[in-house]
């Protein structure tokens, strides 16, 4: 079970990482095109909208929702039967998004204004900032049909990983950073508003990607013509099932949206600040919180149905302790390497050596959660699997409301920092009360070693910290390196910690069989 598990994990992991990598070079070309001004505001905003839909009706609820049942008729039905499955699926999402896309493109001033209240404040007293407003309306228009686009693309994955095909899904993201990236260097430098090009990008690399995904659906025998089906009963159940997911499943996205409603009222910077540190919390949580919890999702599903709990047990265990051995270190890192990281990866052109500082602050605030947000896509399967989505929503709903709360009392105090703390805090609100859960029910439970693993994991990450803060120059000495010798010198400081946490992770006994929930 581990070992399958250990080999899916590791493909999605390495597609996710090429992904990842390109991501960045998409946020180091853009932060040289546009660095951290109003125009990289604007444009993060009309590109974070769609995204956040997305979560909602496409990669976080209704894949959370789907899985569990197409694994159910995957088991128990014949192939026709699940064909038309999938057929009214597709036909009465699709059906949905459709409607909710052409409301996002012409309706795009009104949730401009809704989500960019400052903003539109701003422009309705013929405010200074109000400019913002009018171009985020048009850009929104340009990146709103990415939601279509990514729905159905997402739909196709969540189908290829119920088949074990999991390398395709985790690959198809680097469409989207190719097509963004070409934007960035041939298309937008040419238009007087570069981040219309940028717009662009976000636009055909929502459509390279579904078309990506195609053949290898056709190639399976699942590529069917969509059918209305809102009430057939497979329809009926994965409906009940995603309404109350759609909050349980995004809260971190609900909270990063509130983020950028607020920051919309702060100085000029906030949200590409939060944006470049976010970007950076998004390597390690992609790289493996979310890749865990994909590859463990089918297989607690197929435990559920196979109604084997000590298999299940396992199973959620081993994804405890993946998130752990990887997750604390990666928080570490972020946090004590925030500024040296932002200055390799953006610090050219127009963003500055202070642009570097500002978004250092938050990122460190948002690693502070990354274990938390790692652990709550985990924790989360263990109620989907067994189809299970309403206490998922009960917790994030008190998480999202300790955010709003969180974010009132320090976004005074702290600004944009602020808005990362409480965001941090409400996730790790949200963790807690989902595995304080789980545990009362007898469905996480400590395998054999589990403590003794817990300390190691601790006590090298606390070795790698040590190593780091010994061999890392001081913050001018960063600024003042070139840019040919900094991506090197930062490399080396990562090479040495990460040595530092493997050695002590040996010396102090762990073994490969210990990560599989073995003595």
């Amino acid at each position: 079970m581990s070992n399958s598990l250990l080999k899916s994990g590791f493909i999605v992991s390495f597609m996710t990482l090429i992904s990842r990598v390109l991501g960045l070079v998409r946020d180091v070309v853009i932060a040289n095109l546009m660095g951290a001004g109003a125009a990289a505001d604007v444009f993060f905003f009309a590109n974070k909208i769609p995204n956040f839909l997305r979560r909602l009706f496409a990669e976080g609820a209704f894949a959370q929702a789907f899985v569990p049942v197409l694994t159910e008729y995957k088991q128990g039905r014949e192939l026709p039967e699940q064909q038309l499955l999938i057929a009214r699926v597709s036909g009465t999402l699709g059906t949905i998004i459709t409607v909710v896309t052409l409301f996002g493109v012409i309706a795009s001033p009104l949730v401009t204004a809704l989500f960019g209240m400052g903003w539109f404040l701003d422009w309705w007293h013929d405010g200074p900032q109000g400019h913002k407003f009018e171009l985020a309306s048009d850009l929104l228009r340009i990146t709103f049909p990415y939601l279509w686009f990514i729905t159905f693309t997402a739909m196709a994955g969540a189908i290829l990983n119920t088949l074990g095909k999991f390398a395709v899904a985790a690959f198809t993201p680097v469409f989207l950073n190719i097509a963004i990236i070409a934007a960035a260097i041939w298309l937008a430098p040419n238009l007087e508003q570069p981040e219309y090009g940028l717009a662009w990008g976000v636009f055909f690399g929502g459509l390279i990607q579904l078309l990506f995904q195609i053949p290898f659906l056709k190639k399976a025998g699942l590529l069917v013509k969509p059918q209305w089906g809102w009430k057939d009963p497979g329809v009926t159940k994965i409906r009940k099932l995603m309404l109350p997911a759609i909050f349980g499943v995004s809260v971190s996205q609900i909270n990063l949206l509130l983020d950028t409603l607020i920051a919309s009222f702060l100085m000029t910077g906030s949200i590409s600040w939060l944006y470049y540190s976010d970007r950076l919390l998004e390597f390690p949580l992609g790289l493996f919180g979310i890749a865990i919890a994909t590859v463990i999702l089918p297989a607690l599903s197929s435990r559920h149905v196979d109604k084997s709990p000590q298999e299940f047990t396992k199973t959620l265990d081993w994804g405890i302790r993946m998130v752990l051995i990887l997750g604390v270190p990666a928080m570490a890192g972020l946090f004590f390497l925030a500024e040296p990281m932002l200055m390799v990866l953006f610090m050219h052109g127009a963003f500055s050596p202070d642009d570097a500082r500002m978004a250092s602050y938050s990122l460190m605030a948002y690693s502070a959660g990354l274990l938390s947000f790692m652990l709550v896509k985990v924790l989360a399967t263990g109620f989907y699997s067994r189809q299970d989505t309403k206490r998922p929503v009960k917790f994030g709903i008190i998480a999202m409301v300790a955010n709003m709360v969180f974010n009132i009392a320090l976004a005074i105090p702290f600004s944009y920092v602020g808005l990362a703390m409480a965001t941090a805090a409400s996730a790790a609100i949200n963790a807690g009360l989902l595995g304080f859960t789980l545990h009362k029910e007898g469905v996480l439970k400590a395998q054999p070693g589990t403590w003794r693993f817990i300390i190691q994991v601790i006590l090298a990450t606390a070795a790698m910290v040590a190593v780091i803060l010994w061999f890392s120059p001081a913050t001018e000495a960063w600024r003042t390196t070139s840019v040919i010798e900094r991506p090197w010198l930062l490399a080396q400081v990562i090479g040495l910690g990460a040595a530092t946490y493997l050695a002590t992770l040996i010396i102090i006994g762990l073994r490969p069989r210990h990560i599989a929930g073995h003595r």
